[in-house]
């Protein structure tokens, strides 16, 4: 019974977890649940992908990757004795649990290519053999299983001479063969790039490109890293030429930090084509390899600064699009063909400013693309302040006042602007969501709305304007044209006798006064 207990908790981790990433992939709870029952149907041990064990077991090989691909190059490089107890626990662990990852690999399930979990070991085991298999296999060659089980052979050895020349070999073979280590950097890439897409899965673009940064970063200084260990390797194979750099710099002898610090350094000053460090290259060694390094450094610097133009660039799609539009002289090569004068080109420039606000969105094209419920709730929320402030919306029924907001379309006037003229047909209707306006009735009391009013409400009736409206300030409104008006009252005709008594309420009020002139 226990063993099956442990068998039964062991299972569950395996299977899907119900957690966002989940619950992202497949819909809802109910989509994790019928997950876990497919999973449960193969009848063998198959790791899901989103399962907690996966989860679990891909931050540590991410942290163990990590650790290697830094510690490896250092210690084969800087340290000639690898006998020690904590480089060797180090290195079986880590060849351990490469060994482990990659028979994993062979039973968790790959992302098909319309979004479906492949659980079939079979095809697991197919894909994995047609794709990373073979590099992860020689990244995971178990080196100092065989070094130590060579080790022991030769302390039975009688001879110390053989002994001695023996090691001497397997030290310099080593050192070599251990570098196969570092194409793990294949598996860093992979999994990054799975956190990324997966895990970190943002919502925000800053913080997006704040993780991409870090990476690019974090690569770079990888490369440099590599690149000084390589830099002191290769003398130190050839046992430091006098024409080396190591030797030039009485280096030889010195202590590990020393040796890497400067070796960083003229890495570094290589990649960066800043320098050779205190001295050129003499050797044709180290000619070869400040030319290896030049080229490196100016493929990865290139490769970053072109990732990160396009990263910032992706910060802000809708500021950059704006600065495509007007920014770019489009406009300002409208108004110098055209010889616009300077108050005009000033009031358009203004203009811009005020309607667009530095962002420029698709808006239609955005809200194209959503299902009408969906579409409908967005309007609401960008609308859920006009609604607020506005009377006539206030005990009305809430999906005709929705229906309404989606046919609404955004105005922007300013100062002096005169939205409507008296006497012109009614074509629209318009809802102040900020600024003010002022009504200018013929021979009547001037009357200013702002924040919540509405005007040109006598599109209902067909007729002419009966007064002039003028903004004051900056105005953001939103009108409803007279087809859009007549489209949603023919589904609401109850609302359309509301309206319609508003209105003539309204000229009513305006014909009552003393001053007014038919």
């Amino acid at each position: 019974d226990q063993s099956t207990f442990f068998q039964k908790q062991f299972g569950s981790m395996l299977q899907p977890g119900v957690n966002k990433f989940s619950l992202r992939m497949f819909g809802s709870h109910k989509g994790v649940a019928a997950e876990q029952e497919r999973v449960k149907s193969f009848g063998v041990w198959i790791i899901h992908p989103y399962s907690d064990f996966r989860f679990y077991w891909d931050i540590v090989m991410l942290l163990l990757m990590m650790s290697n691909l830094v510690i490896l190059p250092w210690g084969i490089t800087f340290f000639e004795d690898q006998n020690t107890m904590p480089w060797i626990t180090f290195n079986v662990l880590s060849d351990t649990l490469f060994l482990m990852d990659l028979v994993f690999n062979f039973r968790t399930g790959i992302l098909g290519e319309d979004s479906h979990i492949i659980l079939d070991p079979k095809e697991i085991r197919m894909h994995y053999l047609r794709t990373w298999f073979m590099v992860d296999f020689i990244s995971s060659i178990p080196v100092d299983y065989i070094f130590l089980i060579v080790d022991l052979e030769s302390r039975h050895e009688s001879s110390d001479v053989y002994r001695t020349a023996r090691a001497l070999r397997i030290v310099r073979f080593t050192k070599i063969l251990s570098l196969l280590r570092l194409l793990r950097l294949s598996r860093l890439i992979r999994y990054i790039h799975q956190w990324e897409e997966q895990i970190f899965h943002m919502t925000y673009d800053l913080a997006s490109a704040v993780v991409r940064i870090v990476n690019l970063i974090g690569m770079m200084l990888l490369l440099c890293h590599w690149d000084g260990c390589l830099t002191f390797m290769v003398p130190m194979l050839q046992d430091f030429p006098p024409d080396c750099w190591v030797a030039k710099n009485n280096m030889v002898n010195s202590t590990w930090h020393i040796q890497y610090s400067y070796a960083l350094f003229m890495a570094m000053s290589h990649m960066l084509c800043i320098g050779y460090g205190a001295n050129p290259p003499e050797g044709m060694t180290d000619v070869w390899l400040t030319m290896i390094s030049m080229v490196v450094g100016a493929t990865c610097y290139a490769m970053f600064l072109g990732h990160a133009t396009n990263l910032v660039q992706s910060l802000d799609a809708s500021h950059r699009q704006y600065q495509e539009k007007f920014q770019y002289k489009q406009v300002e090569q409208y108004m110098s063909f055209h010889k616009l004068p300077a108050d005009v080109r000033q009031r358009i420039h203004d203009y811009y400013e005020q309607r667009f606000q530095g962002k420029m969105f698709d808006e239609d094209s955005i809200l194209g693309e959503l299902s009408d419920p969906l579409k409908e709730e967005i309007v609401s929320y960008n609308c859920r302040g006009l609604v607020a402030n506005m009377p006539l919306f206030a005990n009305t029924d809430p999906h005709f006042v929705t229906v309404i907001l989606t046919k609404l379309r955004f105005e922007v006037f300013q100062p002096g602007d005169l939205i409507i003229r008296e006497g012109t047909l009614g074509r629209k209707m318009y809802f102040i969501q900020h600024g003010t306006v002022t009504v200018i009735p013929r021979g009547s009391k001037e009357i200013r709305l702002s924040d919540g009013a509405y005007f040109g409400i006598c599109l209902l009736t067909q007729g002419r304007r009966t007064a002039t409206v003028r903004a004051d300030t900056y105005c953001r409104l939103y009108s409803l044209s007279v087809d859009s008006f007549n489209e949603v009252l023919e589904e609401h005709p109850l609302m359309r006798r509301a309206f319609e008594s508003v209105a003539v309420d309204r000229l009513d009020r305006v014909s009552r006064r003393p001053s007014y002139q038919p």
